[in-house]
Order: C-alpha cells, then sequence, then structure tokens
C-alpha cells in the first residue's frame, strides 16, 4: 500500500476474511471512513500482500480454508517485514480459550462477531494511535541517544565547553526518562492478558508447553524454585483442558502433618481413628472427573507415596477406616522446588513414583534468568494495587526498572508483588518510587549467643529438608534428636515455619 496514498487517509489495513460477503462490506464500511482497504480471502494470500506491501493493522479472521488466524498471527508475527503490524482477530468463537490462543498467538485485540461498527472503529483507531507513538518515541529515542553521542564526542574534544556540554547531556537524559521509554509496557496492558505474564523466550517456551498437554490427560510435574508461579501455571493448563468446567482441586503436601494429609487425600470413615468423628470426602474423590494440583509433592512421606502411585497407576484407594475401593478419573498436576531426581537417589522419594509424575516436566525459570519480563510483571502489578489502593502511578523511573532487574530476587515473583505493593504504598506523587530490599548477609556486627546459634542450625536444618522434622531424612534424624525434643525446642526458641 502506497504510503504516500496512506498519509492523506486514516491509515492502511489488510481484511482477511474467507467470506466475500463480509470482505465486501468491510472494505466499504472502512474505505467511507479514511482507510486504504485491500482483501485477501484466505491465509497465504494474506501473508503474500502484508510481505510485498506491510499494512499497518490487519483484521483477521479465525476459521480460513488453508491456514486458522492463529497460524497467520505467528507467522507474521516472525516476519522481519510483517513483525510489528498489530493483529485484532475477528471472530464469532467466542470461547475464552480461543481468546487466549489470540492473545498467545501475538494478537492485540479481539472483536467477537457480530460487532458493533462504532465499537470496531474504535479499537483502530486506538492500535494504530498506539503504534504510531511507539514508532515516535523509538525514533525520538534513536535520534536522542545520537545526540547523546556527539555531545560526549565534543567534550572530548573541547575542554574549554566541558560544562556546558555535560549540562546538556543531562538533560538529554531527563528528557529520555520524562518521555517513559517503558510506554511499550503501558500498552501491552491496554489488551486482554491472560493471568500468567512475560514475554521473554522461557516463558513463551513454558506456555507453549503448557497448551500443547493442557489437551491431554497426562500428568503434568512443574519444576522451580519458591515464588515462580506454579499454581498459577497450574490453573492455566487446567483452564485450557477439557476438564474446565469443574473445578481444580489444590493440596498443599507441605501444610499438613502427614497424619492428616492421608486423610485429607483419600477421606476417612466416621471412627477411623482417634478424633475422626464424621465421615469425611478425600480431595480425590472431590477431584473426580477434574484436576487435582498436589503442590510441594516432594513433602509426602514414602508411605503415602506408594498409595498415590496405586491412584495414579489405577485410578484407586480406599478411605482410611475403610475397605470398599473407590475407582476415579483425576488429572494430575504435581509441582515441587526439590530436585526430585536427587531425592530418588537419596531413598526419599520413590523411584516408581518419580517416573509416574515426570511424564510432562515443565520447568519455571526463576525471575532472575528472565530480566525481560520484569516491566511486563511491574506494570501489571501496578495496574493490580491501584484498582485496590485507589492511586494512579503514570511512570516508573528508568534507574528503577533497570534496578529491579539486576537484582536476584531470590523470593521470584511473589517477592517482587509484595515490593511493588510497598512502592504504591509510599508513592505520594504519579511516579513510582521502589526500593529493594537488602540482601541478607552472612556477616554479623556481634558474636552470636549460643542460643542463637542454636536457633540458626535449627532452622538452617529445617529449611534444608523443607520443614520436614519427623521420617527418614527429616531435621530430627539429622540432628539426632527425638521428634517431640526437636518440637520443644522450636517451641522454646520461637522458631516457626514461615507462611508460604
Amino acid at each position: 500500500m502506497n504510503r504516500a496514498r496512506v498519509e492523506s487517509g486514516k491509515g492502511s489495513l489488510l481484511v482477511v476474511d474467507d467470506d466475500p460477503t463480509v470482505r465486501q462490506t468491510m472494505e466499504a464500511f472502512l474505505t467511507r471512513e479514511g482507510y486504504e482497504v485491500r482483501c485477501a480471502p484466505n491465509g497465504e494470500t494474506a501473508l503474500m500482500f502484508a510481505n510485498e506491501d506491510p499494512p499497518e493493522l490487519v483484521l483477521l479472521d479465525i476459521r480460513l480454508p488453508d491456514l486458522d488466524g492463529f497460524q497467520i498471527c505467528r507467522r507474521l508475527k516472525e516476519g522481519q517485514k510483517t513483525s510489528d503490524i498489530p493483529v485484532i482477530f475477528i471472530s464469532a468463537l467466542d470461547e475464552v480459550v480461543d481468546k487466549v490462543k489470540g492473545f498467545a498467538a501475538g494478537g492485540v485485540d479481539y472483536v467477537t462477531k457480530p460487532f458493533q461498527s462504532g465499537e470496531l472503529l474504535a479499537r483502530l483507531e486506538t492500535h494504530l494511535v498506539l503504534k504510531r507513538t511507539k514508532e515516535a518515541l523509538r525514533k525520538a529515542h534513536d535520534e536522542l541517544e545520537e545526540r547523546v553521542k556527539e555531545r560526549t564526542a565534543e567534550l572530548a574534544s573541547a575542554q574549554e565547553q566541558l560544562q556546558e556540554r555535560f549540562q546538556e547531556i543531562e538533560q538529554l537524559k531527563q528528557r529520555l526518562e520524562k518521555e517513559n521509554i517503558y510506554l511499550q509496557e503501558e500498552i501491552k496492558l491496554l489488551v486482554e492478558h491472560t493471568e500468567i505474564v512475560g514475554q521473554s523466550k522461557g516463558m513463551r517456551k513454558i506456555l507453549a508447553q503448557a497448551e500443547q498437554v493442557a489437551q491431554t490427560d497426562s500428568t503434568v510435574l512443574l519444576l522451580g524454585e519458591t515464588g515462580t508461579g506454579k499454581e498459577l501455571l497450574a490453573r492455566g493448563i487446567h483452564s485450557l483442558s477439557s476438564r474446565k468446567d469443574r473445578p481444580l482441586v489444590t493440596v498443599n503436601c507441605a501444610s499438613l502433618p502427614p497424619t492428616l494429609i492421608e486423610s485429607e487425600l483419600f477421606g476417612r470413615e466416621k471412627g477411623a481413628y482417634t478424633g475422626a468423628l464424621t465421615k469425611m470426602v478425600g480431595r480425590f474423590e472431590v477431584a473426580d472427573g477434574s484436576t487435582l494440583f498436589l503442590d510441594e509433592i516432594g513433602e509426602l512421606s514414602v508411605d503415602l507415596q506408594s498409595k498415590l502411585l496405586r491412584v495414579l497407576e489405577e485410578g484407586k484407594f480406599e478411605r482410611l477406616g475403610s475397605t470398599k475401593t473407590l475407582h476415579v478419573n483425576v488429572r494430575i498436576i504435581a509441582a515441587t522446588n526439590r530436585n526430585l531426581a536427587r531425592e530418588e537417589k537419596e531413598g526419599r522419594f520413590r523411584k516408581d513414583l518419580y517416573y509416574r509424575l515426570n511424564v510432562f516436566p515443565i520447568a519455571i525459570p526463576p525471575l532472575r534468568e528472565r530480566p525481560e519480563d520484569i516491566p511486563l510483571l511491574v506494570w501489571a502489578f501496578v495496574k493490580e494495587f491501584q484498582k485496590r489502593m485507589g492511586k494512579e502511578m503514570e511512570s516508573i523511573p528508568r534507574k528503577s526498572i533497570e534496578a529491579l532487574q539486576t537484582y536476584p530476587w531470590p523470593g521470584n515473583v511473589r517477592e517482587l508483588r509484595n515490593v511493588i505493593e510497598r512502592a504504591m504504598i509510599v508513592s505520594g506523587g504519579k511516579n513510582l518510587v521502589v526500593q529493594l530490599p537488602k540482601l541478607a548477609s552472612s556477616e554479623t556486627e556481634d558474636t552470636p549467643s549460643l542460643e542463637d546459634t542454636e536457633r540458626r542450625h535449627i532452622v538452617r536444618v529445617l529449611e534444608r529438608t523443607g520443614w520436614r522434622v519427623a521420617g527418614k531424612a527429616g531435621a530430627a534424624e539429622i540432628l539426632s534428636l527425638n521428634k517431640s525434643t526437636l518440637y520443644s525446642k522450636m517451641k522454646k526458641l520461637g522458631i516457626r515455619r514461615p507462611a508460604f
């Protein structure tokens, strides 16, 4: 599409739809509104047109005779000439999964047929303005950076003008910051997102894996440090599965003592043990026909691991205190922050259960390995807290973003969220004031007391065992203490398991 002609109108559009009536109607309507319109009846023609003369925006149907809209969008995003073209999906498909696929493929918006002409025009104008603003900012940024380089060269050759040129550089830096080079992150928040935020190569790979396995009933094992979002990804997999109409059932295997976790998972009959005053249905029964998320699976005792293995292999179990065998159809998603392969070699995790769970492992990278996702996450949290606190933030200083990207984030996304929440509380104006937490130092100024030394040693051992006190390789065994003695010492020293 000739750019000289486009400049006199509102913009250049490519309409892709296999229905000739829809193409003709949209071409006539949009042409009347001042747009330069070109139409394509299928995917291959659309890709050819887009590469020959890239439009400013693509209106894309999903159901086409050769390629579906998701495939076309992905190919446009992979093309050197077409990667920056915004794509708006226009389809009669109104399922959440279709919208999720559309945004995952790289679309910027999703309009459901039939649509109001005013709504379509408003969205077209919004995304064209955003695209042009982004291009203008990129051009201005490049020009300003070039000017900074020029001024620096002048400073090196003209000593007498040092002070004057230095002031110009400082002014240019301030101007860069005021123009908010993170507008791109704000733009992404204007369109619909899934709960999982991130566009790094690692997160795109994880989302692709989640989409692959979601439609199956295969067991999924989510691996990653605490705070990386394992439960959020489990919910995403469930919402894309055929079991999405039933609620996801979750169990944190580390939150209950071994004496209660068995009845929590498999249920109990009245009188099964002292204190069992009523019959209780277990989580496996509740999750029949749905998905069961077993968080911190590495905390299960070896005895419970064998019972869990039977359910995974046969779909059968008995409630505590009952001989009646129950049958369930449950899809399992498990998660852990432990190295289960090492746990299995050291005898703390059953080999057969490990291989049964490790059908489709997904390793979630820690936040420090994907710093490019931090601006997206920051703005997502800012948007969340703006609604809750009734405050509005317009910008984040560039230096703050860079500091956030270099911080190692031992608590991962959960720690980042807490830092942004605190920043929202203490910030008084429209600019977000971020204060990074201080990293713990191994050095101490004063000699610790015997009680402090004992407390720290016990806490280190508990952290190493995942706060498991009893059982094989538990903290009591490592410390050569009776478990009741260890509980007593923990109470005396004020040691409590932190809330995760």
